[in-house]
């Protein structure tokens, strides 16, 4: 038995639960991963490589420093271990990572189309809009190293041109949720450009108010080391 078998056991039941509800794009391909930082230490435990989730023990959760280099498990680790690794070096703040190929967040990223948050829930938990990370090739260390700069800005959720999204939370439970606002947010945006009517934005000041608690949280999470 692993010391990180909780981690292990959290990470597959987040990719079990995104696998079953669609947020990977199909129910018997192995795309999207997951991953958290475990405690104290400078790694993370995140989903192997090229298997299916319903397959997947706890076992084979691979556990991965933050350089992603292998330190526990048989399995490589997902080709995007370098994508998670530079999320936590750019963010004490996040616990939790999800990379997933959704429905209506991967329609933006086909039109390279950043989202607003129409929403004040959306503001709070994941930005003043959802920005567009660059494309690079799946795995590449383009793709982690762009994702690592666009993270600074302390927002929760983001698309990449070309492939999917990326959400973020201070614990698993808040990763999911923000897969889930970003999702309701890019489908409410998208039928609403559908009727041809104007979309009208949240105001300027509340969209300020939700800057200033993510920086304020940001700011808070680095003294806490």
């Amino acid at each position: 038995m692993s010391v990180y078998e909780t981690y292990q056991k959290e990470v597959l039941q987040a990719g079990l639960w995104l696998s079953e509800h669609g947020f990977f794009g199909s129910l018997r391909g192995t795309g999207g991963n997951v991953s958290v930082r475990i405690a104290g230490e400078d790694l993370m435990a995140v989903t192997p490589s090229s298997v299916k989730y319903h397959e997947i023990t706890p076992e084979d959760i691979c556990i991965v420093d933050l350089s992603s280099t292998l330190v526990e498990g048989e399995r490589a680790p997902s080709i995007e271990a370098g994508m998670h690794a530079a999320v936590y070096r750019e963010r004490p703040d996040v616990k939790a990572v999800v990379h997933t190929h959704q429905t209506y967040g991967s329609v933006f990223a086909l039109i390279n189309r950043s989202v607003p948050a129409l929403f004040d829930e959306v503001a709070f938990a994941l930005g003043e809009k959802i920005d567009m990370i660059p494309y690079a090739l799946s795995g590449s260390p383009e793709l982690a190293a762009n994702v690592g700069h666009a993270v600074r800005n302390n927002a929760n959720a983001y698309i990449i041109r070309n492939h999917g999204i990326i959400a973020l939370g201070k614990n698993m439970d808040k990763a999911l949720l923000a897969a889930e606002l970003l999702e309701k947010a890019a489908k409410t945006y998208c039928i609403a450009l559908s009727t041809g009517v104007p979309v009208v934005e949240l105001p300027d000041d509340v969209l300020e108010m939700a800057r200033g608690l993510r920086e304020y949280e940001a700011e808070e999470a680095k003294k806490k080391g």
